[in-house]
């Protein structure tokens, strides 16, 4: 599609049903809360006097209808993609040759985890930038997650599949002839399968992590130590920060992994249940410095939790990781590296390993792991600051390590 055509579809603006909304307010009134003595440091888990905080915020505080309108000042758009429902928000480019861009997030975020950086991506003369930079931004939520649910008929959706709808959408669907891709957590592995399988049809990628693509394959890819014991002869501080990272994801991965239908009951009835659940991964993956609120206000938290709530979509949206496992990843060449497209990669301090402390080491110790041999990579750049919500909580470094990766590809 060149820059001058006309987009070929017709927005379709968000809005939650009045009845949704009331029912939603009357189960957090109707909320049976449990004890949680001596969890005032969040040993146990999520502390019950923030989240009943949160909660009251959410039933007495909270406009929906204003996130809403906010959200709504982007154009929407409802498709099916090989019969898969999906939604999607777009910012046009504004400059003489926008390239297109499509933005994939994570879990447990929303499409609108990229709010922040999408106008300046879309418009970089606006922001002190070049026109030249700009790019034509469509941001889906994934299958099963937010406005693309429900998702009844495809219970196997996960990162590698959902590849194959996006190069559908933006080639077939909106008529693209080659475009560009980003993605964090969830959608860097998205991101990272399209530049494996489409490399030919992408101009490259821009991820916010570097994993492989056969990172859920195996008996034990709940375990992200793979059942090795703690390595010997690490430092006091090098052991914490070990034990910390696997603390982070152990109980996340091993239930989203093991067992998310067995979870999704009680987080589908309880809005506090579900809230608990995604808040838990807010406050400790995030560089909050155990304050979520510096990183996530009360009611860009409620604005996230109350997308999966509308759309009941948190069961679907954890079926990822059990079916990214049930069904493997398997490779679409046997090329080398694995992604041939040019890769670029944005890391940050707060997911730095054990016995990584600078910008210069992380990239280093990426650089001499098992992962760098996967990815045509042209351009890494970590950061001291910012947390696993890249877009979110380190903006202005995404978009400039974005635009980096792609000058001279466009």
């Amino acid at each position: 599609m060149a820059a001058t055509e006309p987009f070929p579809l017709e927005p379709a603006p968000l809005h939650v049903p009045d009845a949704v909304l009331d029912d939603l307010k009357a189960r957090l009134r109707l909320t049976r809360w449990p004890d949680d003595v001596g969890n005032d440091d969040w040993f146990y888990g999520v502390g019950r006097a923030y989240l009943q905080e949160l909660a009251d915020h959410w039933l007495h505080h909270f406009d929906w209808r204003k996130a809403e309108a906010a959200i709504n000042a982007y154009e929407h758009y409802r498709v099916r993609v090989d019969g898969v429902p999906v939604h999607f928000m777009r910012r046009p480019g504004a400059g003489p040759d926008p390239t297109p861009l499509i933005l994939t997030h994570g879990w447990p975020w929303t499409f609108w985890h990229w709010s922040k950086v999408v106008d300046p991506l879309a418009d970089p003369a606006a922001f002190g930038g070049d026109a030249a930079d700009a790019f034509d931004v469509i941001v889906p939520s994934l299958p099963g997650f937010g406005f693309s649910a429900p998702l009844p008929d495809h219970p196997d959706m996960n990162f590698w599949k959902v590849a194959d709808l996006w190069h559908t959408l933006m080639t077939d669907t909106l008529g693209y002839e080659k475009y560009a891709a980003g993605g964090c957590d969830v959608g860097a592995l998205v991101t990272g399968q399209l530049g494996h399988k489409y490399a030919d049809e992408l101009l490259g990628i821009h991820i916010g992590s570097g994993l492989r693509l056969d990172f859920f394959n195996g008996d034990r890819a709940w375990d992200l130590s793979g059942g090795r014991p703690i390595p010997e002869g690490l430092s006091g501080p090098d052991r914490a920060r070990f034990l910390s990272l696997e603390r982070r994801f152990a109980v996340h991965l091993a239930a989203q992994l093991l067992a998310p239908a067995t979870l999704a009951y009680g987080l589908s009835d309880s809005p506090v249940g579900l809230l608990a659940w995604i808040l838990e991964r807010w406050a400790t993956w995030s560089d909050s410095h155990g304050d979520v609120e510096s990183v996530f206000s009360k009611d860009e938290l409620l604005t996230h939790t109350t997308i999966f709530w509308v759309n009941n979509a948190i069961g679907t949206s954890m079926r990822y990781y059990a079916n990214a496992n049930r069904y493997p990843w398997t490779p679409s060449h046997d090329r080398r590296p694995v992604i041939e497209a040019p890769t670029g990669i944005t890391f940050v301090g707060h997911e730095n390993p054990p016995g990584v402390t600078t910008a210069e080491q992380r990239v280093q110790s990426w650089l001499g792991s098992d992962r760098a041999g996967w990815y045509h990579h042209v351009n890494l750049t970590a950061h001291d600051s910012g947390g696993h919500f890249i877009p979110w909580e380190v903006p202005d470094a995404w978009v400039e390590d974005l635009r980096r990766t792609f000058r001279g590809r466009r």
